[in-house]
């Protein structure tokens, strides 16, 4: 399916969710940190290359869950309440993940297979709301498909496509990048704090959504 014979006059909604994608691959938290430990444990180039794509399927789950909310809450209820409702649950989310989100992050063991870390990149993409910063760029893309026959959920996978992709391009490459070149020294040198960054997004995606509501 072609995305802008999709969703034409939607250009923005694409660009949004691929760099929602790029913000989240950049994210330690959203996997090329443990990636990187699972090499260094491991003494493997291989092993932070064999972690990234279970990685990114366990990403996809979780944006795929969301994805799949704002469509069935979209057939049955109005989308204005649905961008209130969004809204306030995305500045809420900020406000625990400000609070305590600290205090309940997901642990893995370095020994774990392939199906943890799926399982694993599922809870931190769904514990830090992950999904729910598509939103704004989901709404109006599966709206603008509604009177087409499976067009919203075509959107919806295609959106979900294009943000795995851009969130894997970009957590590989910083995670080969990081063992092969910089070393995890670099969060101590001058990495950016994410946290900080993204509770301020989970804020401004919510304004957004209830004053275009």
């Amino acid at each position: 399916m072609n995305m802008a014979s999709a969703a034409p006059g939607h250009a923005w909604e694409w660009f949004a969710v691929a760099g929602l994608g790029v913000f989240h691959g950049f994210n330690p938290a959203m996997g090329w940190l443990f990636a990187v430990a699972l090499g260094l444990h491991r003494h493997s180039r291989q092993a932070v290359l064999l972690a990234i794509p279970p990685m990114a399927l366990g990403h996809a789950l979780s944006i795929g869950v969301v994805a799949a909310l704002v469509l069935a809450t979209g057939l049955v209820v109005d989308s204005h309440l649905i961008r209130i409702g969004s809204g306030a649950l995305l500045i809420a989310w900020a406000v625990y993940q400000l609070r305590y989100g600290h205090r309940h992050r997901v642990r893995v063991g370095m020994t774990t297979g392939s199906a943890g870390l799926v399982v694993w990149s599922f809870l931190m993409a769904t514990a830090h709301g992950a999904g729910l910063m598509l939103i704004p760029a989901l709404l109006p893309l599966c709206g603008s498909m509604a009177g087409r026959s499976y067009g919203p959920l075509l959107v919806s996978l295609a959106a979900v496509g294009v943000h795995t992709l851009a969130t894997l391009v970009v957590t590989g490459g910083i995670a080969l990048l990081v063992y092969d070149w910089l070393g995890v020294g670099v969060l101590r040198r001058g990495w950016i704090n994410f946290d900080r960054l993204w509770i301020i997004g989970l804020v401004g995606t919510g304004l957004l959504l209830i004053a275009t509501s």
